[in-house]
């Protein structure tokens, strides 16, 4: 499948007709995403398939989506569907109203091999924070906020002023030898390239501790904003706080570790 000359095109997918264009994104009436999921797809690899599979299905189930046998085609067929060369940062949907199936092809933007974090701490506006879809527009408000900040993320936190994760990544921090990340009691995603992390240090004898810390307690402290398009990014700098990241000496043997892990994706 070679690459649209367009930025973005949507299918939308039926039992019927499978994979079909549709209009132009942004522009079908009625129904918010009720989920969706997003990765990078280099050349016809990926990393955690089998995750992203999961979540999506599960999710879809969570909010009394199609029926598992449709959501299994709809994955097979979206698999199928999906380009093998190039870069890519393809997205699943399921819509509200219709409850309609769609595959976004997007190319993917430039990786950042770091990342300027707005450490205000916004208060997270989230409707549904454990699933990935509801609330994307308002993290998108989100962002441009941050970057009306010098900044290209911003940190969410809880109302006790604890960390949760970023607008579209997972916080992760070093603690002398230990990984920390926040407890999954708190109203954080799931995060697939986080929880690829976790298991790798726990193959490799590394602590992983969940604790609970505001945004000034990760001042000096090597922090990783983690997701599945850019893996890890090492925050570089801290705006609107006196705030000073340390050098990111772990990030690039684990960033390396997780171009390495990147798979072809399946044949049927």
């Amino acid at each position: 499948m070679t690459q649209p000359a367009i930025a973005e095109e949507l299918l939308a997918w039926s039992p019927d007709r499978g994979l079909t264009s549709g209009p132009a994104p942004g522009t079908l009436p009625g129904g918010r995403l009720l989920v969706a999921d997003s990765w990078l797809l280099r050349e016809g690899r990926m990393r955690g398939f089998d995750r992203h599979r999961e979540r999506f299905l599960r999710a879809c189930g969570d909010c009394g989506g199609p029926p598992l046998d449709r959501l299994v085609a709809f994955w097979r067929d979206m698999t199928a569907a999906l380009p093998r060369t190039g870069e890519w940062f393809p997205r699943v949907e399921l819509a509200s109203g219709s409850m309609e199936l769609r595959l976004l092809l997007r190319h993917a933007p430039p990786l950042g091999t770091g990342v300027r974090v707005w450490a205000a701490g916004q208060s997270d506006p989230r409707t549904v924070p454990r699933r990935k879809g509801p609330d994307l527009d308002t993290l998108a408000r989100v962002r441009r906020r941050a970057s009306g900040e010098g900044a290209e993320e911003a940190v969410l936190i809880a109302s006790s002023g604890v960390v949760l994760e970023a607008a579209t990544a997972s916080v992760l921090w070093w603690e002398d030898d230990t990984l920390c990340l926040p407890s999954p009691q708190l109203p954080v995603l799931a995060g697939v390239t986080a929880g690829l992390i976790q298991e790798r240090a726990h193959r490799s004898g590394i602590r992983v501790a969940h604790r609970e810390r505001t945004v000034a307690e990760l001042d000096g402290r090597e922090v990783w904003l983690v997701n599945a398009l850019h893996g890890i990014r090492p925050v570089t700098a801290w705006t609107a706080r006196p705030m000073s990241p340390a050098p990111a000496v772990r990030a690039p043997e684990w960033r390396n570790w997780l171009d390495d892990i990147m798979e072809p994706l399946p044949v049927d």
